[in-house]
């Protein structure tokens, strides 16, 4: 009988998904490990279920330490991002389109109305 001492390879697809959510999110490793959690946008985005077990934090940090070492991360962002302009998309990263506070419109009736309106 074989035991199995460590967990099974994760799938760098995904591990490199993960990274760029952050990356466009602007996240540190604990935040991106929550809202990936938490937000099933970012659920749907990864291909992951909810009974899903999401890679921690220190996991992704490796493999962001291994791609730097290796100097290819940037590579590989600079990839991803050129097909995702290719297929017409144009990737952004932290940015609010339109943020704007708006009062709402003060209400204007007359004596009559609002008589009207207590009764």
């Amino acid at each position: 009988m074989e035991l199995k001492a460590a967990r099974p390879p994760c799938d760098a697809v995904l591990m490199f998904k993960i990274l760029e959510l952050q990356t466009l999110n602007n996240l540190s490793d604990e935040r991106r490990e929550y809202l990936v959690n938490d937000r099933l946008s970012f659920m749907r985005f990864l291909g992951l279920e909810l009974s899903d077990r999401v890679l921690n934090a220190k996991t992704v940090w490796l493999l962001r330490k291994r791609l730097t070492l290796a100097d290819v991360i940037d590579i590989l962002f600079n990839r991803c991002e050129a097909s995702v302009r290719n297929a017409g998309y144009l990737p952004i990263s932290g940015q609010i389109l339109n943020a704007t506070l708006v009062a709402p419109p003060k209400q204007r009736n007359t004596h009559r109305e609002k008589a009207t309106l207590r009764a």
